[in-house]
């Protein structure tokens, strides 16, 4: 059923930014103001500016809003999606429900292979979140290679996930001709799949990249079904060594100039940041990201900060992550253990998504958004009075929690008990300080 907060969008624009400049508060908007506990006024003026988005396609009937902007909580994305190799809807649908319940702000469904189709009309008849997409895997599949694309099949792809209810959509706009030379020097060349695409198209067909050309028509097509676009970085550093290099930063400057056209259409925009990236580089990429970018939302995938720990890139990337987050940008896109490793299974997608809520959640509190450590608070009292049920229900994963609190003891009846298995009855740090203080 379609939720209350989309009706009264019609026209030939409908997007949040269109009626944010008209002074209008949409339900979207009031639904974010009342997550974020802030006013409906402040959530229409920042769309109204450009730097808050709210990922709502009209045709999205089971959605409910979010909202991503510096004016807000720090957002985490979620990356699912089958490949030609394995998986299927129903595994997808099964890590989908998994990433809500963990907390996913958003999901993007990247999908390639031959169940494109399938896989994302199941996601988005069950997903409440945001859904992501980047319609150039779709297009790829239409082709015999990928240099057979032409504008007609890709944009008649975005159309088709427009029509079906997609929020945001990757588009890799800002790789131009001219760029291409700038990345085959480095050390890992173009490790983004829409990059390399596009790149290939370029340099084959010895042309502009389409998207590029033809941005006013994929304009056009947002402004009809209210798709933000999430303008990607097709030459993102892929290993410390490109980090921050000229392609990236000229491709930056380029996604800019397109921010500045999308607003001028009332399109909802955020931009794509960079994956490698040295733990003392990733404050000033967030900078150069603002400034070049009129303060659009930077949507970034880690950063991660070292390239030696694959199987725990979960790790290395939350790191930057927080760094990235408490430096100003505003979604995180997971990263999970088995990243440039292969497709990740169901305990891969938890301990990304857990991970990446910490590290929202510890620039939140650092950045003293309001309400941001009361949960912490009240576990810290839940903690101190042995309330363990309590302490597993506000947890981030209580089930993971429970479990290994679980498996800590020996009897059920444990869960009562005024100590754990790390130091035991007679040596709780607690219960002895509960002592110390009846003494006093």
């Amino acid at each position: 059923m379609r939720q209350d907060w989309i009706k009264g969008r019609t026209g030939e624009v409908v997007t949040q930014m269109h009626y944010a400049r008209a002074g209008e508060i949409t339900g979207e908007m009031a639904r974010v103001a009342q997550r974020e506990k802030i006013d409906p006024e402040l959530v229409r003026d920042e769309i109204a500016l450009g730097r808050l988005v709210i990922p709502a396609n009209i045709h999205h009937d089971t959605l409910d809003p979010q909202g991503i902007g510096d004016a807000v909580t720090c957002k985490i994305n979620a990356n699912i999606g089958g490949s030609p190799v394995r998986s299927s809807a129903d595994e997808e649908l099964k890590k989908l429900r998994l990433c809500l319940a963990l907390g996913s702000d958003a999901v993007m469904d990247l999908s390639v292979g031959p169940y494109i189709v399938d896989i994302r009309k199941t996601l988005l008849d069950n997903c409440f979140a945001p859904l992501g997409t980047v319609p150039i895997y779709e297009a790829i599949e239409r082709v015999d290679e990928p240099e057979d694309l032409t504008p007609d099949i890709l944009f008649g792809v975005i159309e088709e996930q427009a029509e079906q209810g997609v929020d945001f959509m990757t588009v890799h706009c800002g790789l131009l001709r001219e760029h291409v030379p700038m990345a085959t020097e480095r050390l890992a060349g173009i490790v983004s799949r829409g990059g390399s695409l596009t790149a290939l198209w370029m340099v084959h067909h010895d042309r502009e990249n389409l998207l590029y050309t033809e941005f006013d028509r994929l304009l056009d097509i947002c402004r009809r079904h209210d798709v933000t676009l999430s303008l990607g970085d097709g030459l993102r550093p892929g290993c410390l060594a490109d980090a921050s290099d000229e392609a990236q930063f000229a491709e930056l400057k380029t996604l800019g100039k397109l921010v500045k056209r999308c607003h001028d259409a009332e399109v909802q925009v955020m931009v794509e940041g960079p994956g490698h990236v040295p733990f003392d580089q990733i404050a000033m990429n967030m900078q150069k990201e603002r400034e070049w970018c009129y303060e659009a939302p930077f949507y970034i995938l880690g950063p991660i900060v070292t390239d030696i720990a694959p199987g725990y890139d979960h790790i290395t990337s939350a790191i930057g992550a927080t760094m990235g987050a408490f430096s100003g940008a505003s979604m995180l896109c997971y990263v999970t253990p088995r990243e440039h490793l292969g497709l990740p299974d169901l305990e891969d997608v938890r301990q990304g998504v857990v991970a990446y809520k910490i590290a929202a959640h510890a620039a939140d509190i650092a950045r003293h958004r309001p309400g941001a450590r009361d949960r912490d608070d009240e576990l810290s009292r839940a903690r101190a009075a042995f309330d363990w049920n309590r302490v597993f229900e506000l947890s981030m994963d209580p089930q993971r929690a429970r479990m290994m609190h679980s498996e800590s003891h020996v009897r059920p009846e444990d869960i009562k008990a005024d100590y754990c298995s790390m130091c035991g009855p007679k040596h709780c740090a607690l219960k002895v300080t509960r002592a110390v203080k009846e003494k006093l």
